[in-house]
């Protein structure tokens, strides 16, 4: 399996940043570049019937993955999708409400004992499938990126059964009962390796790990729940993909961000748009490829401020491996024109 994620790599300018190397026009992709603020995905979720439906039906998250490469023409694919499917596998319940987010079955630390060893298979094909469609649609400079959830983040919701301002619920039962705490982490990290090997199975070839509440932790945690997990699904991951290229964006982690890609062996470190970005360019970008960071609020804002966001991160990180992406997800308001002020932007 060690040649699965090799593809067309000489084409394709995402998977040449991912080896290290500098490109002079960095490729781009956005985190839920699929998503609301486009009308051809409000449509097609709308034919869905929901957004679980839209999720494990390939041929509709086939389409709208392929939506937003097809009027941006962005470097990258990313598999739509959610990070809670993990859970499902798991054999635990999530409902997306309108308007309210997910919706889980709150775990405390008996209930732990009830969450499968092993994910289900069945609910992962769909999945799967999706994965195996896009790859068939793309040409030979786009990527296709997979991804799973983090174990601490995907834990967050797993514990709480919803988001939550500071994922007091999570961090109350890991100080309380790290022990079961544990458990559940070491479950997800096992589901979350066998998730991502099936990705590249099917045609991924980057993943990227979504660690979104990684900044609620304080060091000694976050390198508890937040980089050991990481660095067993990378580890994990590459047993049976040795060339594996991962991406590991662990929002929030601030200082924290060195020892977490020291440690994890990530192949690329995604940075928030609150990362001082000298300090990427200085501690991290020697050690990998930096991904990030352009504040979401100022694509959102477009005009001058977009501009001086862009160039920035271009000043500060385009001497060094860089992909440029957002801090995190794209707004749903966000307009249309923006992206294309800022891809004319970046590509010039």
């Amino acid at each position: 399996m060690d040649n699965i994620v090799t593809g067309h790599a000489l084409g394709k300018k995402l998977l040449r940043v991912l080896e290290g190397k500098r490109e002079t026009i960095p490729p781009v992709w956005l985190m839920r570049q699929a998503g609301r603020y486009l009308p051809e995905y409000r449509s097609t979720r709308e034919r869905a019937g929901g957004f679980l439906n839209l999720c494990f039906n390939p041929v509709l998250a086939a389409e709208v993955t392929l939506q937003p490469v097809r009027r941006f023409n962005f470097d990258a694919a990313i598999l739509f999708s959610d990070i809670l499917v993990v859970p499902l596998a798991l054999g635990r319940k999530v409902e997306f409400l309108v308007g309210e987010g997910p919706k889980l079955e709150p775990l405390d630390a008996a209930g732990i004992a009830a969450v499968r060893e092993t994910v289900d298979a069945n609910v992962l094909a769909p999945i799967y499938e999706t994965v195996r469609r896009v790859k068939s649609e793309l040409d030979d400079k786009t990527a296709l990126i997979g991804f799973c959830g983090a174990p601490w983040t995907v834990a967050t919701y797993m514990v709480a059964g919803e988001a939550t301002p500071d994922q007091a619920p999570a961090r109350l039962l890991a100080y309380r009962d790290p022990e079961a705490f544990e458990r559940l982490i070491d479950r997800i990290v096992q589901a979350s390796i066998k998730y991502l090997v099936g990705q590249f199975k099917a045609g991924a070839e980057v993943v990227q790990i979504f660690d979104t509440w990684a900044g609620v932790l304080g060091p000694e945690q976050f390198e508890r729940w937040c980089i050991a997990p990481t660095q067993k699904i990378v580890e994990g991951v590459r047993r049976q993909v040795p060339a594996a290229k991962i991406i590991g964006f662990p929002r929030g982690a601030g200082a924290m961000a060195l020892p977490y890609v020291e440690m994890t062996g990530v192949s690329a470190v995604g940075i928030d748009w609150t990362f001082e970005r000298s300090i990427a360019r200085d501690a991290l970008q020697p050690r990998v490829p930096v991904q990030g960071n352009i504040d979401p609020l100022a694509l959102l804002a477009g005009s001058a401020a977009l501009d001086r966001e862009v160039d920035d991160v271009m000043k500060e990180l385009g001497d060094g491996p860089l992909i440029i992406n957002l801090g995190h997800g794209i707004l749903p308001e966000t307009p249309i024109a923006n992206v294309e002020r800022m891809l004319k932007r970046v590509r010039g």
